[in-house]
């Protein structure tokens, strides 16, 4: 039997499944080729707005409805939204995915009920004000803002407080009917189903969708280096980073990216044993932000205002001796062995294989087995890591960003 079955109808829209025989449920999810790159300045938030809605009403349903039937099928449901997606899903036991299928389809065509639009709008306005309490967020959309600045990227998830206050809902509809088309979406199925119940359910459903035939095309960012400072008095403590541009997740060195900065800045790393247990920042460590066509390496901390300058300096010092002297066997053994295992219990829940679908989907184009996502894990190594280093170095330059009371370092790119 063959594990993945792949089909288009008319309207563009792109069906996958995986059959997992072995298992009593399945889950489902809509994948929406749409995020916070692809809004207008004066959109920011939209898309995260948007996701909300899909919650709030159909021509068939209201907002109780929808949620009392996820809740009557057991399932287990969410819905997200990153900078180049938002994603439905719901995994409930294999004899209710049809029905789950079908709520899923009914809310994506949501009719944006107008009192509800003001409600939620609210609870958008809620999480901003939520956001702007946490350190760590103001400083991670501040570093967006400056190293992705003039670039769709740039702007917040959530949106601004004044974009989401002034978007109508006309403006809000114009969108969905532009980028929630057939030819802009995925439904993707994973678990113990009938690849002929589920095709034959996708058509009914989804069949007459009107397509657009008019994918947006998304523009490459040119991240940017230099200093910049943000003056928040409210906090107390200083929140830095530094930034270098990395590869995109269809880079044959994306897996080899993420395992460095597990090395450097993950569990039991570099930056945990000599500068979280020296005392220097009680939070620090390293990132990889991946995107399909390009990402950045972020080495980050706090620590106490007057500490900044060491944190800095001990973090610049980890990456210069990791690229003079590279990293070695046991460390990458460490790390595919912790990813190795992870993969192996993802691939044996049909939710985690959704989300893994899902991503291949969005960053490859195409499923891949476990066994295919195994194999990049094998091909990372200590040479890779130093192939990795030449083409994008992490030891000189990049984007400094200072977040926190203290106005460090002084530079034409403070802001109040």
């Amino acid at each position: 039997m063959d594990r993945y079955t792949l089909h288009t109808l008319r309207n563009g829209l792109q069906v996958v499944i995986e059959q997992m025989p072995h298992v009593r449920s399945a889950a489902a999810g809509f994948l929406v080729r749409t995020g916070a790159r692809d809004e207008s300045r004066e959109l920011a938030g939209v898309s995260h707005f948007l996701e909300h809605m899909m919650f709030k009403g159909t021509t068939q349903r209201t907002w109780r409805q929808i949620t009392v039937e996820f809740d009557r099928m057991g399932s287990i449901y969410n819905a997200y939204t990153s900078e180049d997606r938002t994603v439905y899903y719901g995994w409930v036991p294999q004899a209710s995915i049809a029905r789950q299928i079908e709520l899923l389809a009914d809310m994506v065509r949501s009719t944006l009920p107008e009192e509800e639009f003001t409600t939620e709008k609210n609870v958008i306005l809620e999480e901003i004000a939520m956001s702007a309490d946490s350190l760590e967020h103001v400083a991670f959309d501040f570093l967006q803002e400056k190293v992705f600045a003039d670039h769709p990227l740039a702007w917040p998830i959530l949106g601004y407080e004044q974009t989401v206050r002034d978007l109508a809902r006309g403006q809000m509809w114009d969108y969905f009917q532009r980028r929630y088309t057939p030819d802009n979406m995925v439904l993707i199925v994973a678990g113990n189903v009938a690849v002929a119940d589920v095709l034959a359910l996708a058509e009914s459903l989804c069949g007459s969708w009107p397509p657009s035939n008019d994918r947006p095309v998304r523009n490459l960012p040119a991240p940017h280096a230099g200093t910049d400072v943000k003056v928040v008095d409210r906090f107390r403590q200083q929140f830095v980073a530094l930034t270098f541009p990395s590869v995109g997740s269809r880079d044959a060195h994306a897996e080899t990216a993420a395992a460095l900065a597990t090395i450097l800045g993950g569990d039991n790393s570099r930056i945990y044993w000599n500068i979280v247990q020296q005392g220097i920042s009680p939070r620090a460590g390293a990132y990889y932000l991946e995107y399909t066509d390009c990402g950045a390496m972020i080495l980050y901390g706090a620590c106490p205002p007057d500490g900044v300058e060491r944190l800095v300096d001990a973090l610049r010092a980890e990456a210069k001796e990791l690229r003079e002297s590279g990293v070695r066997e046991d460390e990458v053994a460490r790390v595919k062995n912790r990813r190795r295992t992870t993969l192996a219990i993802e691939s044996e829940a049909p939710y985690h294989r959704l989300t893994q679908l899902i991503d291949d989907m969005e960053t490859h184009g195409r499923p891949r087995t476990v066994e295919q996502m195994l194999a990049e894990v094998d091909a990372v190594s200590a040479r890779t890591v130093q192939e990795y280093l030449e083409r994008c170095p992490i030891d000189g330059g990049g984007h400094l960003t200072s977040v926190g009371p203290r106005a460090w370092p002084e530079s034409p790119g403070s802001t109040m």
